[in-house]
């Protein structure tokens, strides 16, 4: 499924929050100010640009740490500190039968083109796209929840309820505590063909333009976020071995978390 979203239906869904702590804006009168310099830009912006979201729904059962689709696998890591809950994603996807999303979302690339010219809007205009490939990612999987998975079908929450994730299921993003290898964006770019709204990849599995966001959709509702913290040598091995990939190729992307 592919969505393509106005600026203005995705205004709503944004989290200023994230917005204000890039700007280092810790007073009320400087966000009130910086919001209306904001919404002045995405008014100009609207129409010009748009924000794309793909999504695939497909049926899943976990083996171990791995998501088992039909077409692959996702291997996937654990906490393994101490005092940890040594937690897994593929803990929350049922063993025998269940299903998992897969999405991406992204803005045009002339929001990080366009504004070269002036240093000022080009970072505002950075941020502004950033956002909106967040929004699209909360609108996308509201409207997922509610409709074209259907497990929420009567679910009304507000912005902040949304914001405050009160909603049932995880959205885990690549990148993030719970999933922070950023090369599992070569998976889930072979799922969903991210090229299709104008996503590509990094010889690091960072996605381009820089103002997009992937990941999965879990609907179990016990389900919740975590982060994975330090992995040793053993972990980073049996990774290895699940992504069919070298120790030392995955080394790379989780240097931090060694």
């Amino acid at each position: 499924m592919k969505r393509t979203y106005e600026i203005h239906d995705l205004v709503p869904y944004i989290n200023w929050v994230y917005y204000y702590h890039a700007w280092q804006l810790r007073t009320a009168s400087q966000q009130k100010q910086s919001r209306e310099e904001a919404e002045e830009m995405l008014v100009k912006l609207d129409g010009r640009y748009h924000v794309y979201a793909l999504f695939q729904l497909f049926e899943a059962h976990s083996e171990g740490d791995d998501i088992v689709l039909p077409i692959g696998r996702i291997p996937l890591l654990r906490q393994q500190r101490e005092n940890s809950e040594y937690l897994c994603l593929s803990d929350f996807v049922r063993s025998d039968y269940d299903h998992i999303g897969v999405f991406a979302t992204t803005v045009d690339i002339g929001m990080e083109t366009d504004f070269d010219h002036d240093d000022f809007q080009k970072m505002m205009v950075q941020l502004l796209a950033d956002r909106l490939a967040e929004a699209a990612a909360e609108k996308l999987h509201e409207e997922i929840r509610r409709k074209e998975w259907g497990y929420a079908p009567n679910e009304h929450l507000s912005i902040e309820d949304l914001h405050a994730e009160r909603f049932q299921g995880i959205r885990p993003a690549v990148g993030y505590p719970s999933l922070p290898d950023t090369s599992v964006n070569f998976i889930l770019d072979k799922l969903l063909q991210f090229k299709q709204i104008g996503i590509r990849l990094t010889e690091n599995g960072a996605m381009k333009p820089h103002a997009s966001v992937s990941g999965l959709m879990i609907a179990q509702p016990k389900a919740h976020y975590f982060s994975i913290g330090k992995i040793g040598e053993d972990q980073l091995q049996d990774y290895a071995q699940r992504r069919g990939l070298p120790m030392e190729t995955l080394r790379k992307f989780l240097s931090t978390y060694l």
